[in-house]
């Protein structure tokens, strides 16, 4: 999630309805100028007894957060606390139950992409082994109780926090118990981002599956694949879900505006604090009807968080969101960037995609993301057949992307090869979270415990 390091009230204050599509028009960008940005989330445990450390325990969050700065990186406070580090691969920041987050740079391929996160993981292994902490690449802790879990001290958590059970049954578990990737691309008009949204939408629940890693909760099978991407069913509706409007004749920045404006706040940020607006209205705030703050009217700074605040399966800032898959290892950490470049990031490879999911109709669409959670590559595509009769094909359409973009690395190699751990998938017919509950079911003799012995990173 966003972090924040000043209120900032100088930015301009909001006039008019026409100003709330500026973050999204701001953010075309001619072809030559489009970035990669990916964001990890990994579990931190203790190698002793496995308890998630806390954030003030010695050798706890607090500590590794500060262990940082040998390699370079510099503290983000908030209210006296460390809560994340700044460096030049980005932010390492703080999930609420302190799973670490790396939120990568904007770069210029996927092998610089690669180097990032593989520079980020030697750093917080070596902090690890020196402090007795371990990782764990996965998309929901697989044995820990909300109740065993740390709270870590951002402000925005504990409204989160507080307004979660208000709307939906397993907010908490989204916060306290899910790890995931993203990855964050650009376009380059708003024509552009249509068709992206619409291909990355529709292709999502193919991210899910393929990436599903999260079959176990609190020590047992818990009937699915994602769990994590179960849990989104029931979190809160009001900022969830498929969005159908993003294939709607006439689907723009403005349309995307006017359901931001329906998602209810969580709070606004003024003079380093956090003000609980949970359930409140951006349209009230707009007139300086605001319950939290009343008579004051947003800046733009406010609107740029609140459009952080919703979670749909694709989100839209000032460029575009995949946020479909499972937390993983590294080389799916690297793979789901690949996925998504060599799919939206070259025009033939573009139009191809939109072509096989152009005439899929909503109810479909809406059963495919229901079904994907516990079926994976099982789950029944619109018009008949499952997303295992089009994982290969879209896997081709990536690649074939890739190898046009033509980013060669020191050794002269394309991007191809970054989605090696998905076709291996593919071919193989089996998900990560199915190779995890053959173990259980096997080896591991029915001990969950044992995934802590399994190599994540």
């Amino acid at each position: 999630m966003s972090t924040r390091e000043v209120s900032d009230r100088a930015d301009p204050i909001v006039e008019s309805l026409d100003q709330l599509a500026a973050p999204m028009a701001a953010g075309e960008k001619p072809r030559a100028a489009w970035r990669i940005g990916t964001e990890h989330e990994k579990f931190v445990y203790d190698l002793v007894d496995h308890h998630a450390p806390s954030y003030d325990e010695p050798g706890g969050i607090r500590d590794l957060l500060m262990a940082l700065t040998e390699f370079g990186w510099t503290p983000i406070e908030e209210g006296g606390k460390v809560i994340a580090m700044k460096g030049a691969d980005g932010t390492v920041s703080l999930e609420p139950a302190g799973q670490l987050e790396l939120s990568g740079a904007p770069l210029e391929n996927l092998h610089e992409t690669c180097c990032e996160t593989g520079r980020h993981l030697q750093q917080v292994k070596a902090i690890g082994d020196r402090i007795g902490k371990g990782y764990l690449g996965l998309g929901m802790w697989p044995d820990k109780t909300r109740e065993a879990l740390p709270i870590m001290p951002k402000g925005r958590y504990g409204i989160m926090l507080r307004h979660m059970p208000r709307v939906g049954s397993m907010g908490l578990d989204m916060m306290l118990r899910t790890c995931t990737i993203q990855v964050n691309l650009d376009y380059a008009s708003e024509a552009d981002m249509v068709q992206k949204f619409r291909v990355s939408l529709a292709l999502q629940p193919l991210a899910t599956a393929l990436f599903a890693n999260s079959p176990f909760t609190e020590g047992k099978p818990n009937g699915y694949l994602s769990y994590r991407s179960h849990i989104w069913s029931d979190t809160d509706p009001a900022r969830t879900g498929m969005l159908p409007f993003v294939f709607e004749d006439g689907f723009g920045y403005e349309r995307y505006v006017d359901y931001m404006l329906d998602v209810p706040m969580y709070f606004v940020f003024r003079d380093g604090k956090y003000i609980d607006a949970a359930g409140q209205s951006f349209r009230d705030f707009l007139k300086g009807e605001l319950p939290a703050l009343p008579g004051e009217r947003p800046r733009l700074s406010d609107w740029e968080d609140h459009l952080s605040t919703a979670f749909p399966e694709v989100r839209l800032k000032s460029f575009l969101e995949m946020r479909g898959a499972d937390g993983g290892p590294w080389s799916r950490i690297c793979a789901l960037p690949a996925l998504w470049v060599g799919l939206l990031y070259d025009q033939t490879a573009l139009d191809a995609a939109w072509d096989l999911v152009k005439d899929w109709d909503m109810e479909g669409r809406e059963l495919l993301r229901a079904s994907v959670p516990e079926l994976g590559l099982d789950a029944p595509l619109p018009g008949g057949g499952t997303l295992r009769d089009i994982a290969g094909e879209v896997l081709s359409i990536a690649r074939s992307g890739l190898a046009a973009r033509g980013r060669l690395n020191a050794g002269g190699d394309n991007e191809t090869g970054y989605l090696e751990p998905l076709a291996e998938i593919v071919a193989a017919g089996k998900v990560p979270a199915e190779r995890l509950l053959d173990l259980y079911h096997g080896e591991w003799g029915g001990d969950v415990s044992r995934v802590y012995g399994v190599k994540s990173f």
